[in-house]
């Protein structure tokens, strides 16, 4: 208790604590633009809950690697080489990770521009996924994003404390926003698009930072907030063309 007194009235220490915030809520969004396009394939009934389970897992597996933070530091550490860089378990969780991610993207973008699949997901309307198996896919890329998270949070600080109350704020944020931002992106067929396109962009980084070429976080996110910068005129423009006819 006292060291958490000690803690609370060192500047450092809030500063840190407030940059973490932010850097975790915003890695937050990778695993939240997931998790939203992947459940919107369940019957709306399941969508809610599965968002929940989903960001729940995500704070649990947070915790628990926290908890191991010793242990995690040392997934950095090199374990083999090949062309000429050192793989470290975090390299090789990541790679699997945006490989994932460019799978999943991929295949959801050819589901929504074949016609002939969309013309038989019109005759037949039942729905593409599962609830086991989206919780399954929602776990697997909670691993890496935790993995990824728990990684960063442990260079900003080595106070715990610090850590564990930058993610509880993170998660939070994740399951308030998790049911508006679905719910956005299935009303805004184009928002999907977008989204699905973040992703390869997310699983094309993960996979760079594997092989060692990493690329600034603040360049991801710029462009993406960027890309729906535009996009959100292109809404307003069709809006205001629908209003005039």
């Amino acid at each position: 208790m006292d060291n958490l007194i000690i803690l609370a009235q060192d500047p450092a220490v809030w500063a840190a604590l407030i940059t973490l915030i932010a850097m975790e809520v915003v890695l937050g969004i990778d695993n939240l633009i997931f998790i939203s396009i992947l459940t919107n394939k369940l019957p709306p009934e399941h969508r809610s809950k599965s968002r929940m389970i989903g960001i729940s897992l995500a704070l649990i597996m947070r915790l628990v690697l926290l908890s191991f933070a010793a242990w995690i530091v040392k997934l950095t550490a090199p374990v083999f080489n090949a062309f000429g860089h050192d793989f470290s378990w975090k390299d090789m969780i990541l790679i699997a990770g945006g490989l994932f991610l460019v799978w999943k993207a991929t295949k959801e973008i050819h589901h929504s521009t074949d016609p002939v699949e969309q013309e038989d997901q019109k005759l037949d309307a039942k729905v593409t996924i599962g609830f086991g198996a989206a919780i399954f896919q929602i776990i697997l890329l909670d691993i890496v994003f935790s993995v990824d998270s728990i990684i960063t949070a442990v260079g900003m600080t080595e106070h715990l404390p610090v850590m564990v109350i930058a993610v509880l704020v993170a998660v939070a944020t994740m399951m308030l926003a998790a049911n508006p931002l679905a719910n956005f992106i299935e009303r805004n067929p184009t928002i999907v698009m977008l989204a699905l396109g973040f992703l390869l962009m997310i699983g094309t980084t993960l996979i760079a930072d594997g092989f060692g070429f990493h690329v600034p976080k603040g360049y991801i996110y710029a462009a993406m907030a960027f890309s729906a910068l535009v996009e959100i005129l292109n809404m307003l423009a069709r809006n205001a063309k629908q209003r005039k006819g």
